[in-house]
């Protein structure tokens, strides 16, 4: 089989998030929406950059989907299991929340913030954002991610001395 191109796969993981974020999803698309190829690439160049990129990205998703859709990570998050048991989906959500703080604080570390401040921020602003785009689909605005987008970013300004 050919190589996927990283457009298309950025497509794919997209149109998922799309479809899951209404219908549902199972532990296997929550894995693949950790795969953000973007936020990893934008990281590379910084943890402005890449919050940007986040940022960007929930941006289109909610505002293209007329606030229809979301991220579904938290949706599985919050979701009470049936059983005492963790289900695959559950755990696939912790694994992608643990993903992307990893991600971020390595990034903050690397351009200066101290290693505890570095974790802080990356939680905060995974959090953060994740309950931001609730708030943009209640609201049906993307004021409030700007909102908090602007806060953010001078955190993490301020972290690594920018």
């Amino acid at each position: 089989m050919p190589k996927a191109n990283p457009q298309a796969r950025e497509r794919i993981v997209v149109g998922a998030a799309d479809m899951i974020s209404r219908r549902g999803l199972s532990a296997t698309s929550i894995r693949e929406m950790a795969k953000l190829p973007r936020l990893r690439k934008e990281l590379e160049k910084g943890p402005a950059a890449g919050l940007q990129a986040f940022l960007a990205l929930w941006r289109k998703i909610v505002v293209d989907t007329g606030f229809r859709a979301g991220c579904p990570v938290p949706a599985v998050a919050i979701e009470e299991p049936p059983t005492d048991e963790i289900p695959p989906a559950l755990a696939a959500a912790a694994e992608v929340f643990d993903q992307w703080e990893s991600l971020l604080a390595d990034s903050l570390r690397a351009h200066g913030a101290q290693t505890d401040q570095a974790a802080q921020i990356a939680a905060l602003v995974v959090s953060s954002i994740e309950g931001t785009v609730a708030i943009c689909r209640a609201k049906r605005s993307a004021e409030p991610l700007d909102r908090v987008a602007a806060q953010l970013q001078g955190l993490i300004d301020r972290a690594i001395g920018a």
